[in-house]
């Protein structure tokens, strides 16, 4: 995994650290500075209840950022390496994301708690595993996102497909 760890650093780490990210993950965690798990439940739940529908509101919303179009932009231009990527503030719940994700909140899987929970700068890459449609080896590598004094704002997560590497 020692490829996916230098592709992390080399590459998406600076792509992350763009201070309109910073921005963006700042001004969510503002909004939502005061937010319930029941709050985030019925978030999640509405953006999970939207894609089953098809009737895209909050998710249209969400892909048409600034912060979602420009990891977009990203994900196009990394030749087939990323699948995906996106970001999520303090709660694990998602701000920015370059695809359609199957939840809107993080916060419980391994990759939010093995790093915001953690406070570690340390990146989590998840187990690689052959895609069923594309039947490329992939994983997903996430790591904590930092504002300019150094505190945990949110994190990162990538799919990276290995075989492009």
């Amino acid at each position: 995994m020692s490829v996916v760890r230098e592709y992390v650093d080399s590459l998406v780490r600076p792509m992350i650290a763009k201070p309109m990210i910073r921005a963006a993950i700042k001004e969510q965690n503002a909004k939502f500075s005061d937010v319930s798990s029941m709050d985030i439940q019925v978030l999640d739940n509405t953006y999970r209840s939207e894609i089953k529908s098809g009737q895209w509101q909050m998710v249209s919303r969400l892909l048409n950022n600034p912060v979602s179009r420009y990891l977009k932009s990203e994900q196009d231009d990394s030749q087939g390496t990323i699948v995906e990527i996106f970001v999520t503030d303090r709660h694990g719940l998602n701000v920015g994301q370059s695809t359609v994700t199957n939840d809107y909140w993080q916060g419980d899987e391994s990759k939010f708690l093995r790093t915001f929970g953690r406070n570690t700068d340390e990146i989590f890459i998840d187990r690689a595993d052959r895609d069923d449609a594309t039947q490329l080896l992939q994983t997903q590598a996430s790591f904590i996102v930092r504002d300019e004094g150094g505190e945990a704002i949110g994190t990162a997560t990538v799919t990276i497909a290995i075989d492009a590497l």
